[in-house]
C-alpha cells in the first residue's frame, strides 16, 4: 500500500478489498461468503431502517515488530454483540461464526494493516442489523451479519495527548434501564447533537451524567470513563453506560501493576478529588483528560496539561500487549495465520 500515508491516517473510512456477510433465514445462520462490494441490498421497510433493530461492534488487529498481525480479545466482542442482540431481540450470531468472520476479514485484507512503526492499526467493524420487511414494531425473521476493516489512526487527532472533556445536563446519552448497555446505533445517533456542540466549543467529547439524578458520572461519548485517585483505578458503575472491552482490560493490567480497582457509582463531586482522569475505548485506548468542563455552573476541574503517570503506564502496557512486544498472559490476543 505505497500509496497510503501510514502515520497521518486519521480516524475515517477507507474501502479495503473484502468484507465478509452471513445470512440469517428460515431460523438458521447460513455459511460465510467473501464479498468484494461495499453495497448491500436492503427491504425499504426492513426493522433495521424504521426500528432500530441494528448492533455493531468496534476492535482492531495490529501488525507486531516480528511482523505478525494480532487481534485483539475479539472473543469478548462477540460476546457483547450477542448481549445486544438479546437486548433488541435480533438473531444472536455464535461466537465461533462471529471470530471466524473476523479473521477472514483481516486475512483477506491482509494488506491493509498498518506497519508496527505508524501506531495505526486495522479497525474491523462487524454489523448485525435486520433486514426482512416489517412495518409493526416487530423483530425481524431476517438478519444480516457483515464484517469490513480498515486502516486508522488514533480516534481523537491530538492522540495520546490530553483533550477537555464538557458536562452538558440538558442533554442525555441514554436512558435508566434504556439501551445504554447495548452497542446499538440509536445510543450515538442519541449523542451526536451535544458531541458537535462539544467539538466546536474545543471540546473533545461530552461527560455525560446519570440521567436519573445528575449526581453521578456516566459515560465519555463514545468512551468508559475513569479516574485514578489514592493509588486507585475508579470506574462509573451503571447500567446505561456500554461495558468497554478496553475498560476490562485496563481494570486487569491496574491491578497487576499494583492499583486497587473499583467499579461503582462515582459522584460528580469526586471530579475535585481526581489525580489522574481518562476516557477508554477500542478506537483511542486511553485518552487522557487535561480539564472537565462543567458548562451549567461554569466550573473547570484541571488535572495536567500531560498524561497522569498511571494512565501512560497503562497506556504503555496495553498497546505493548496488542502490538506483541510484552508477553499475553491472559490469552487477549490471536495471532491470524
Amino acid at each position: 500500500m505505497e500509496n497510503l500515508d501510514w502515520k497521518n491516517l486519521g480516524f475515517g473510512y477507507r474501502d479495503t478489498d473484502y468484507n465478509v456477510r452471513c445470512y440469517f433465514k428460515n431460523g438458521a445462520w447460513g455459511e460465510l461468503e467473501v464479498s468484494t462490494s461495499n453495497r448491500i441490498d436492503i427491504h425499504m421497510s426492513a426493522t433495521a431502517l424504521h426500528y432500530g433493530q441494528e448492533a455493531f461492534e468496534g476492535l482492531k488487529a495490529f501488525k507486531g515488530r516480528d511482523g505478525k498481525i494480532r487481534i485483539f480479545r475479539m472473543d469478548e466482542n462477540a460476546k457483547r454483540m450477542q448481549n445486544s442482540s438479546d437486548g433488541i431481540l435480533m438473531a444472536k450470531l455464535p461466537v465461533e461464526k462471529f471470530m471466524e468472520a473476523v479473521r477472514i476479514a483481516v486475512k483477506k485484507n491482509e494488506r491493509f494493516v498498518p506497519p508496527c512503526e505508524s501506531g495505526a492499526a486495522l479497525y474491523i467493524r462487524p454489523l448485525l442489523i435486520g433486514t426482512s420487511p416489517q412495518i409493526g414494531v416487530k423483530p425481524a425473521e431476517e438478519y444480516l451479519f457483515m464484517v469490513f476493516v480498515m486502516p486508522v489512526g488514533p480516534y481523537f487527532p491530538e492522540g495520546f495527548k490530553p483533550t477537555d472533556l464538557v458536562i452538558y445536563r440538558e442533554y442525555d446519552r441514554a436512558a435508566p434501564q434504556g439501551t445504554g448497555k447495548y452497542k446499538v446505533g440509536g445510543n450515538y445517533a442519541a449523542s451526536m447533537y451535544e458531541g458537535k456542540k462539544a467539538k466546536e466549543n474545543g471540546f473533545s467529547a461530552v461527560l455525560y451524567l446519570d440521567s436519573r439524578e445528575k449526581k453521578y458520572l456516566d459515560e465519555c461519548g463514545p468512551a468508559n470513563f475513569f479516574g485514578i485517585k489514592n493509588n486507585t483505578y475508579i470506574t462509573p458503575l451503571s447500567d446505561s453506560i456500554l461495558p468497554s472491552i478496553t475498560n476490562k482490560s485496563l481494570m486487569v493490567l491496574a491491578d497487576e501493576m499494583g492499583l486497587n480497582v473499583e467499579r461503582r457509582k462515582v459522584p460528580y463531586d469526586e471530579l475535585a478529588e481526581f489525580e489522574e482522569v481518562g476516557a477508554c475505548g477500542t478506537a483511542a485506548v486511553i485518552s487522557p483528560i487535561k480539564g472537565v468542563y462543567d458548562s451549567d455552573k461554569d466550573k473547570w476541574f484541571k488535572y495536567g496539561e500531560e498524561p497522569g503517570e498511571w494512565s501512560t503506564k497503562l497506556y504503555n502496557k496495553l498497546r505493548a500487549i496488542q502490538y506483541g512486544d510484552e508477553p499475553d498472559t491472559h490469552g487477549w490476543v490471536e495471532i491470524v495465520e
